[in-house]
């Protein structure tokens, strides 16, 4: 695995790789000839770097817009970005961030809220997750990053305080994993409750978790899934460990949302016909997993494991949530199964490497 160096700047951290070798070519997990002509257009020059990523920890956001950490952009080891930031159909969508639209009556992900009976009003809730500090940053084969962060209302009530785990790794010269990995303990009097729009009453629409926005041009893209992802209403034995290599992987589109898979991927094709690849994991230990998903690909490119999508999550008074999630960013445009092996590879690495709180 290559080194991943992580710079602190004034408002954001840089996670650094050095330039993959020109000479390799297919994805991650793809067949050989997955992409190969577009892979070696993209990687850079020998000898250089690529940024990975840009952690944004004080995003100078207006209040509106619920601001949040996040990252922005993400790109592959090529060198490809592959989201978006602050689009003009939802300025509050952030590349890749814990965004949840329904914490108790605040709205920590932007814009307006949606009541039952009335639909979308903007109300005075936008919320706000406040970087407080870091407490290790540790450059290596395995990149390390530990944050303190609490969550304000748009009033200044503390709802929250939380730790944030962020590892990184290289997976080979066309792919990378980055691992999300989230303590939030309740810290008011009362409980909680964590959902979405559609527990809110609007039908699927249940967005609220780690959401990956996709560039402009991943539009009508594909969305990938194992080949038995199942209804929102399917019977499922809550955090049982769920094999994400299963055989015959499929691929769709905006039917996918709603569905409960133990992963997801999105091929976007970047406007000179390169084409990307990311796969979303939902760990195994994680509330109500497999999860299901909230995903678009019609109106935008968008993946978001979603616990709280349509059935609410209450957390105690002074009780935690623990979530973790792993995300896949490769060169190239996977096919089905090859997403499905490097969802397999992703939760072995993930697993054999998890930290203790």
């Amino acid at each position: 695995m290559a080194d991943i160096t992580i710079t602190e700047a004034a408002d954001r951290l840089l996670l650094t790789v050095a330039a993959a070798p020109r000479a390799s070519t297919a994805a991650a997990g793809a067949p050989a000839a997955a992409s190969t002509a577009a892979a070696a257009s993209t990687a850079p020059a020998a000898g250089g770097t690529v940024v990975l990523a840009e952690y944004v920890m004080r995003p100078a956001d207006p209040q509106l817009e619920s601001p949040r950490p996040y990252f922005a952009p993400l790109r592959t080891r090529g060198g490809d970005v592959v989201t978006d930031l602050r689009p003009a159909d939802h300025v509050w969508h952030k590349g890749l961030s814990w965004s949840l639209p329904v914490v108790g009556d605040e709205n920590f992900w932007g814009g307006p809220s949606f009541r039952r009976g009335e639909g979308y009003v903007q109300l005075p809730n936008n919320g706000r997750q406040r970087h407080l500090a870091f407490d290790r940053l540790d450059s290596g084969p395995r990149a390390h990053v530990t944050e303190r962060l609490d969550w304000l209302t748009e009033g200044g009530e503390t709802l929250f305080d939380e730790t944030r785990r962020l590892t990184a790794e290289t997976i080979d010269d066309t792919a990378w994993l980055l691992v999300f990995d989230t303590v939030m303990t309740n810290r008011t009097a009362a409980p909680v409750t964590l959902g979405s729009p559609t527990t809110e009453g609007r039908p699927n629409a249940g967005y609220g978790g780690l959401f990956w926005r996709g560039p402009a041009s991943f539009t009508g893209g594909r969305i990938l899934a194992p080949s038995t992802p199942t209804a929102p209403n399917a019977p499922t034995t809550p955090n049982a460990p769920t094999a994400p290599n299963a055989p015959g992987a499929t691929s769709g589109g905006d039917e996918l949302r709603g569905t409960r898979s133990p992963w997801l991927g999105f091929v976007g094709e970047h406007p000179d016909a390169r084409s990307s690849t990311i796969v979303m994991i939902d760990l195994p230990g994680n509330p109500r997993h497999p999860t299901l998903w909230f995903a678009r690909s019609e109106e935008y490119a968008g993946l978001c494991p979603a616990p709280f999508f349509d059935e609410e999550w209450e957390v105690a008074a002074g009780a935690e949530f623990r979530a973790r999630y792993a995300v896949v960013i490769a060169d190239g445009a996977l096919d089905p199964e090859g997403a499905a092996r490097l969802a397999a590879h992703a939760l072995t690495l993930t697993l054999a490497t998890k930290e203790s709180p």
